[in-house]
C-alpha cells in the first residue's frame, strides 16, 4: 500500500473544526492529502485550533476544489462514504474491506475516501461517480462524527499495512478518463435508442456500477471511446442516405 496514494476528501463541510479534527486523525495513521470540495466555511483560524501539533502540515498543503468532480478527476478509485441505504446506494461495502482494495490499488493508482456534509451526507449525485460505497457498522444510531468517521476509516487503512498484499491492480483509469468515457456512452446509446431518452440517467447508472465492477484500464477506456466513435460514424451515414432518399 502506498499511503501517498491515498487522499481523504470532504465534501461541503460546513464546520472548520471538523476539518481540523479530520487533519488529525490523518496525521495519527500516517495520511497526509486532504481534500476539500467546495467547502461551506474554511476559516482557517478555527481549523488551526483543532489541527494541533504536525497536523497542521496536512493543513498548510490541503487542496480545495470548487466541486466534486474536479476535485476527483485525478483519482482511479474512489470510495464515497454514506450512513443511508436505498436502491440507490448498492454495492455497500466496509471500512475493513475497501482498506483491503487499497493495498493491490494504491500501488500504482491514486485513489480517494469521500466524505459528504455533516448536516446531510452525500447525495445520490456525489456517490453516482463513486467506484464503491462505504458504510461504517453502528448499533443501531448510525449518525457519526465527521471527523470520527475519518479515523475509522484512516485505522483500518493503517491496520492493512500490517497485511501486505501480493496482488498488484496496474494503471486504472482516472476520475477525466472515466466520465469523458460515460459522457460519449450516454450521447452514442441516445442516438440508437439503447436507453430512455425520459430518464438517461438512471439506465447510465446501472452502467457505472457495471464498469466499476470491472475497474477498467485507461487502454480499455479508448478501446471504448474507438467503438463510440465508429457508432457515430454509422450512424452519421444512415442518417445521411435517409435524407437522400437511399
Amino acid at each position: 500500500m502506498n499511503l501517498d496514494h491515498i487522499a481523504i476528501v470532504l465534501h461541503r463541510p460546513q464546520i472548520p473544526e471538523n476539518i481540523g479534527a479530520a487533519a488529525r486523525a490523518m496525521n495519527n495513521m500516517g495520511l497526509s492529502r486532504l481534500i476539500l470540495s467546495a467547502p461551506e466555511n474554511c476559516d482557517l483560524s478555527r481549523v488551526v485550533k483543532m489541527a494541533t501539533g504536525t497536523s497542521i502540515d496536512i493543513v498548510e498543503q490541503m487542496e480545495v476544489y470548487d466541486n466534486l468532480e474536479n476535485a476527483l478527476g485525478p483519482f482511479s478509485f474512489v470510495a464515497g462514504t454514506t450512513a443511508r441505504i436505498g436502491s440507490h446506494r448498492p454495492a455497500m461495502t466496509t471500512p475493513r474491506l475497501v482498506a483491503g482494495e487499497l493495498s493491490a490499488i494504491s500501488e500504482r493508482n491514486h485513489a480517494a475516501i469521500v466524505f459528504g456534509p455533516e448536516d446531510r451526507g452525500l447525495a445520490n449525485d456525489d456517490l453516482r461517480i463513486c467506484h464503491t460505497i462505504v458504510r461504517i457498522p453502528t448499533f443501531g444510531f448510525s449518525s457519526i462524527n465527521l471527523a470520527q468517521s475519518v479515523m475509522i476509516i484512516c485505522y483500518e487503512i493503517m491496520m492493512a499495512l500490517e497485511e501486505p498484499t501480493e496482488r498488484s491492480i496496474p494503471r486504472l483509469a482516472d476520475g477525466f478518463e472515466l466520465e469523458g468515457m460515460y459522457s460519449h456512452l450516454r450521447e452514442v446509446l441516445l442516438k440508437i435508442g439503447f436507453i430512455d431518452r425520459q430518464n438517461p440517467d438512471h439506465w447510465m447508472l446501472n452502467l457505472r456500477r457495471f464498469f466499476s465492477r470491472i475497474q477498467l484500464r485507461a487502454r480499455e477506456v479508448r478501446v471504448i471511446r474507438g467503438i463510440c466513435r465508429q457508432m457515430d460514424w454509422y450512424t452519421e451515414q444512415v442518417e445521411k442516405k435517409r435524407k437522400d432518399g437511399l
